[in-house]
C-alpha cells in the first residue's frame, strides 16, 4: 500500500516565514473588526433590502445576493483566520 506523504516530506512544499509575534496579534485584531463589520454592515443591508419594498427590485437583487454572500464569508472565515492568528499556527488540523 502507498505511503501517505506530508508536507515535512517535501522540502520547500510550503515555505515558511519567521514573523514576529506582534505581526500575528495586529493582522488577527484587524481581521476581527473587519469580520464583524462585515458582519454587521452586511446583515443590516439584508435587514433594511427586507422591511423596505421600494428597495426590493430585480436590480437590487444582485446586491443583496453579494451582501449574503460577504455575510456568511464573515461568519465563518473571520472567526478561523482570528483563532489561528491568536495561536500564531494553524490549529484546525490537516482537514481543516
Amino acid at each position: 500500500a502507498p505511503q501517505k506523504m506530508t508536507v515535512q516530506d517535501v522540502p520547500r512544499a510550503f515555505p515558511t516565514v519567521d514573523v514576529p509575534d506582534h505581526a500575528h496579534y495586529t493582522i488577527g485584531v484587524v481581521i476581527l473588526i473587519v469580520g464583524i463589520t462585515g458582519t454587521l454592515g452586511n446583515f443590516l443591508v439584508f435587514y433594511t433590502f427586507c422591511r423596505s419594498r421600494s428597495l426590493q427590485t430585480p436590480a437590487n437583487i444582485l446586491i443583496i445576493n453579494l451582501a449574503i454572500s460577504d455575510f456568511l464569508m464573515s461568519i465563518t472565515q473571520s472567526p478561523v483566520f482570528f483563532t489561528s492568528s491568536l495561536y500564531k499556527h494553524w490549529i484546525f488540523g490537516e482537514k481543516g
